[in-house]
């Protein structure tokens, strides 16, 4: 018997060793085809200049771009309170802590959180907002020990042509960078407030919801706007994006860290609306009540009698340049500081006087 079992010991271990030849050869002959099929790399060259342009501003950039969560309390059916999510982008400003984004991204927001280069999350406390320019700011409620504030240029003398590139989150996609050039300026990109802002860069960069709030650069790497806003039928990028130019933005963003808000220039007057202005053949600004006490009231300005069915005064210029509506009207007075005295041409009837006005903060 136990003759029989070490033979049938060594006939079983002898199958086994034939069966692991027998496979090791065919992943051998398996390998052997693979290899024959596989293709040798070719070395590749140096990048090109350019290449190394844009991936050495993405490096240095990168870091200074945040990931903004928010959460809004919302009502759902029945009066239930619901939570609903949402995204954007922004930078840091400076070695405080403090980010920039655009005021649609975390407006109405009961919770605000950063994600900073490092993975790290943040919660972040409101600083302050300019609905007027779609410019908002957050600080870090815990200050990191690298902070690297994006490095700001000015708009002031940016070209048509020149190349630009978006860093942002586009549909969540943390940290993506978009290329192109500047397509146009001195766009007017309304807001929510009814307003302008003037100056606008458009550029054909991709910019994607979740962009809003990210910074677009110039070839230094250098702040030269705040992505915002796209023209598309899709809700996708199509080529036609805008961003409030670095000018604008150093120039609220100092005011909202200081003071929470952006003074908002004014003469303290409602005017009517320009499309009922137009069905009248006005062109100007038709004044529709003054404020009591404003600097309009102390100028003498004068709104609609309606009882008497006279018409208020009109404002058809302002510093002698002609206002067509009043859009032209806010824009000019934005071009002034508040207390600052400016010199109105106003028609009443089938006269013009000029009037001398104080800005105001209306804000």
């Amino acid at each position: 018997m136990q003759s029989s079992h070490r033979i049938l010991l060594i006939v079983l271990f002898g199958a086994a060793l034939a069966g692991g030849l027998f496979f090791w050869n065919r992943q051998a002959d398996e390998r052997g085809r693979i290899q024959d099929h596989t293709r040798i790399i070719t070395p590749r060259g140096s990048l090109a200049d350019i290449e190394k342009t844009t991936i050495s501003i993405f490096n240095a950039a990168a870091p200074s771009v945040v990931y903004i969560f928010t959460e809004n309390a919302v009502s759902g059916f029945f009066g239930a309170r619901q939570v609903r999510q949402g995204a954007g982008s922004g930078f840091l400003w400076d070695d405080k802590g403090h980010v920039v984004t655009n005021y649609h991204v975390i407006e109405g927001a009961r919770r605000i959180q950063v994600r900073l280069d490092s993975g790290e999350a943040i919660d972040t406390t409101f600083v302050g907002g300019a609905p007027d320019y779609d410019l908002a700011v957050i600080r870090l409620r815990r200050q990191p020990t690298d902070i690297r504030p994006i490095p700001v240029g000015t708009s002031g003398d940016l070209q048509v042509g020149q190349s630009v590139l978006a860093i942002g989150n586009p549909f969540g996609l943390s940290r993506t960078l978009t290329t192109g050039v500047i397509s146009a300026l001195n766009r007017r990109l309304p807001t929510a407030t009814g307003r302008e802002v003037a100056g606008v860069i458009q550029t054909d960069a991709a910019i994607n919801p979740g962009n809003s709030g990210g910074p677009l650069l110039d070839s230094s790497g250098l702040l030269i706007g705040v992505n915002t806003a796209i023209i598309s039928g899709s809700g996708s990028s199509a080529g036609i994006g805008f961003a409030v130019p670095a000018d604008v933005v150093n120039t609220v963003v100092p005011q909202l860290i200081a003071r929470g808000k952006f003074p908002r220039p004014g003469i303290g007057i409602a005017v009517l609306d320009d499309q009922a202005a137009a069905s009248m053949g006005v062109v100007g600004v038709v004044i529709d009540r003054v404020m009591p006490g404003s600097e309009a009231d102390r100028a003498g300005l004068e709104g609609i009698d309606y009882r008497q069915r006279i018409l208020g005064d009109i404002i058809v210029a302002v510093e002698d340049q002609p206002v067509a509506d009043t859009d032209d009207f806010v824009r000019m007075l934005q071009t002034f500081e508040i207390g600052q005295s400016i010199r109105l041409t106003v028609r009443r009837g089938d006269r013009e006087r000029p009037v001398t006005v104080t800005i105001m903060d209306i804000s």
